[in-house]
């Protein structure tokens, strides 16, 4: 599988990790690739670490099993650089994506062995301006698809928008704000 592209999601219950990543899979799915997304289920509670994966591909995925050398490597909480290896496993030519307001140098300090790219984007910052409250989830799945490439912006703003549209149908000022917290992450993903 040549365009195969395997995502690995590390974020806390309750910030929307899980989420995201059936999110993707969703809306990778209603544009005809064949998709995985699923979670790694431990001693979930609001707050412990948790792990949520995706594999996106124009062919079918015949492997069933956790992503361990992922291309790329979601960080919903930068606080887990200091008691998760997010690194492990990760390609060489990987990209890390971190929601931190941190500088690039503060980050690299916190991965001092990883020779990859390392994108940021301040999801708090995005969250908070367009939906009133904390939730990572949505700017950072944009930054996955704009970090990945595994599907062009427009065609994933369109299919979030209908996703949402059905999800929150009562709830009309939920779409807008989601739709530009998507918009709005992906211009500031550095």
């Amino acid at each position: 599988m040549s365009d195969l592209v395997e995502i690995r999601w590390h974020g806390r219950g309750g910030q929307g990790a899980k989420t995201a990543a059936l999110l993707l899979a969703d809306v990778a799915f209603k544009t005809g690739k064949y998709v995985q997304g699923f979670p790694e289920y431990g001693p979930e509670r609001m707050g412990a670490p948790i792990t949520a994966y995706n594999r996106i591909s124009s062919e079918e995925i015949r492997v069933h099993s956790n992503i361990y050398d992922p291309d790329y490597v979601v960080v919903v909480d930068s606080g887990l650089l200091d008691t998760v290896d997010v690194t492990e496993g990760i390609k060489e030519d990987g990209a890390i994506i971190i929601n931190t307001s941190k500088s690039s140098s503060e980050i690299k300090a916190k991965l001092p062995n990883f020779k990859g790219r390392i994108y940021r984007i301040n999801a708090r910052k995005v969250s908070e301006e367009c939906l009133g409250k904390y939730f990572p989830n949505t700017p950072m799945l944009a930054a996955v698809v704009k970090v990945s490439g595994v599907m062009d912006k427009e065609t994933f703003l369109l299919e979030m928008e209908n996703s949402f549209m059905h999800k929150f149908s009562s709830k009309p000022e939920v779409i807008e704000g989601n739709m530009n917290a998507l918009k709005m992450a992906f211009d500031e993903v550095k």
